[in-house]
């Protein structure tokens, strides 16, 4: 599951860097207008990659935890299952033995 949200946070990286790139290149403006626009919109693009990242990151640590949380349950639930069956299992064992 990480390393499906840490590609998609790359995914979104290169595809934002390679729009505004191309955008840029494509526009008509002078060379230092055009640098400066660039190194904006690189700085732009990369706060919104470490935001996408960070949301990413926080839900597949919630979601992570969730998982956790609900196999933890379901294993509390089949170890409480087989006590009550291996308590039975002696309880019966003893009416045997005593009749």
């Amino acid at each position: 599951m990480k390393e499906r949200v840490e590609y998609l946070a790359i995914g979104v990286v290169v595809g934002i860097v390679i729009g505004i790139v191309g955008g840029l290149l494509f526009a008509p403006a002078s060379g230092a207008k055009t640098r400066r626009r660039l190194a904006n919109e690189a700085m732009r693009a990369a706060e919104v990659a470490r935001n996408v990242a960070d949301r990413a990151e926080r839900a597949a640590e919630s979601l992570g935890g969730r998982v956790d949380h609900y196999l933890g349950r379901d294993e509390e639930v089949a170890w409480r299952k087989v006590h009550e069956i291996r308590e039975g299992v002696q309880r019966y064992t003893r009416a045997q033995s005593g009749a």
